[in-house]
């Protein structure tokens, strides 16, 4: 396949432009809503939704973006998604009312969904063989520069000027990557002739009505009837789109991917991933704040013990693929993950950097190396053509397990730190109820509670607080290390070669350009 070097560098640098932008986006924006509140006077339910609707649209969409980019022109989805998104940020930092931010933040997530699908379907066919692995380490790498240091950016940004700045510098970067994305060959799928229509709705909306759930389940109570409501209707919604890609003859997933084992392998890992990882870089800031009564600064700064091994893992995992297979890397990475978080069940109130030091990178570097293999894995475990489509199912799972994750750890975690205070809260009733000092724990507060209890216990209630809250975690990361121990084995048989993988991917043939230019294809993150 004759791809011009200077096409293929371009591509390279839009892909990890976006790899950088878009996790700051889901990062950094929470550290711009205490200033954001303040200024638009908005409520706590409306804030959230600055976060909650660009992750609900961004996971809904992927899958549906994925097989569009395919029928359309991967360059095209890709501009178009940018361009969205880069308007979008443009009126968030200029908005007035939280209702248009959250609107607009919506809108984003659909671009955001568009860009990742089509980002990384490009990066994987501008590049074969040694080079492929390399260019997708460089990715990986970008993606952790974006998710270490999003947090950061925003709030040196908002500090220095205002939370608005992130939004118009995310706009800057995204008019950059649109200018060099203009460079980028077209690619597409010759054999999808239209759009499936009945299995987009069918997808889509089924897990948005899942995401839905799982976003006010905490808030509104899981037996809630209108949180049950959205469950029944994601799973007939579900079941209705399997109906429909079974019986179609262009759909919009051809679930036959998931007979290949190495492809659900990979869709498979983001998924106990986010429960590793992921949850714990939205918690774990929570817990310094409340135990250790650290500012959220200096919280940020201590978690960069479990980010920045997200920045060098992913090269170092591209060059190692030279020697070793993608199941050696994927099941060394979960079983990092898998005793990093047993280690971190040290964890308690006034823990020293050292002793936190240990177990926070070796999970940063176990999730540092599934950034340098997965998306390019799993865009070249199907044929070419099919790229776009197998990058939305990834990037859907890996999406909607970090949505899944942040939601049921959050749940569980009030729920484990209200068991482990109602046997002593008795001892304290002016602090509140088991219930509300746990609310107030997971949100790094320990401070509202501590004021309430008469002076002379404070230092006893402190200690028996801050105790339940550590029980509480260290039962959380059992769970979490188990989740990701029983998906080594999972992964080890699911990726082991198959004989008709004889022929190496580099001869497979171009078949997918729609014009004389070089063809592309990829992945996302």
């Amino acid at each position: 396949m004759d791809r011009a070097p200077s096409r293929a560098g371009i591509t390279l640098l839009a892909a990890c432009l976006v790899a950088a932008l878009l996790p700051t986006s889901i990062t950094g924006t929470s550290v711009t809503l205490p200033a954001m509140g303040a200024d638009l006077g908005s409520d706590l339910a409306d804030l959230q939704w600055v976060v909650n609707a660009y992750d609900l649209t961004f996971a809904s969409f992927l899958l549906a973006c994925g097989s569009l980019s395919d029928i359309i022109g991967r360059r095209r989805m890709f501009l178009g998604g940018m361009t969205v998104f880069a308007l979008c940020s443009l009126i968030a930092g200029a908005a007035t009312d939280i209702t248009l931010v959250d609107i607009v933040r919506g809108i984003a997530g659909i671009g955001a969904a568009a860009v990742i699908t089509s980002a990384s379907s490009a990066l994987a066919n501008a590049f074969d063989g040694a080079a492929r692995a390399r260019a997708f380490g460089f990715y990986g790498t970008c993606f952790g520069i974006g998710l270490a240091f999003g947090p950061l950016a925003a709030g040196a940004l908002t500090s220095a000027l205002d939370w608005r700045w992130f939004f118009f510098a995310q706009a800057i970067v995204a008019a950059v990557v649109i200018i060099a994305a203009l460079r980028i060959p077209e690619g597409r799928n010759p054999e999808a002739p239209k759009v499936d229509w009945a299995g987009t709705l069918t997808f889509t909306s089924s897990l948005f009505l899942l995401i839905l759930a799982l976003v006010e389940g905490p808030q509104i109570g899981w037996a809630h009837p209108v949180v049950l409501l959205f469950l029944v209707g994601s799973v007939l919604l579900l079941a209705g789109f399997v109906l429909v890609e079974s019986r179609s003859a262009h759909p919009m997933f051809d679930l036959g991917l998931f007979r290949q084992p190495q492809y659900v392998a990979l869709c498979v890992t983001p998924v106990a991933l986010a429960f590793g990882f992921v949850a714990l870089l939205v918690f774990l800031p929570s817990y310094f704040m409340a135990v250790d009564g650290i500012s959220a600064a200096d919280a940020g700064l201590l978690l960069l013990l479990l980010t920045a091994p997200t920045l060098v893992m992913p090269a170092i995992a591209g060059y190692a693929s030279k020697w070793l297979s993608p199941r050696a890397l994927l099941v060394t990475c979960m079983t990092m993950v898998a005793a990093g978080t047993a280690w971190l069940t040290v964890i308690e109130a006034n823990i020293g950097v050292l002793s936190l030091a240990g177990p926070l990178i070796v999970i940063g570097m176990g999730f540092g190396i599934s950034n340098g293999v997965l998306d390019g894995a799993a865009v070249s475990s199907v044929e070419p053509h099919r790229a776009g489509m197998a990058a939305g199912m990834f990037n859907t799972m890996r999406i909607t397990g970090e949505v899944i994750a942040i939601a049921a750890m959050g749940s569980l975690m009030v729920s484990v730190t209200r068991s482990q205070l109602s046997d002593g809260i008795g001892d304290y009733a002016a602090a509140g109820s088991a219930g509300d000092v746990a609310n107030q724990l997971a949100q790094g507060d320990l401070v509202t509670s501590t004021t309430k209890v008469e002076e002379s216990l404070r230092g006893a209630y402190t200690e028996f607080a801050s105790s339940a809250y550590s029980g509480a975690m260290h039962e959380i990361l059992w769970v979490l290390s188990g989740i990701c121990l029983v998906t080594v084995p999972f992964l080890w048989v699911l990726c082991r070669p198959r004989k008709e993988e004889a022929a190496p991917e580099a001869t497979a043939p171009a078949t997918e350009t729609e014009s004389p230019e070089p063809a592309l294809s990829g992945s996302a993150s």
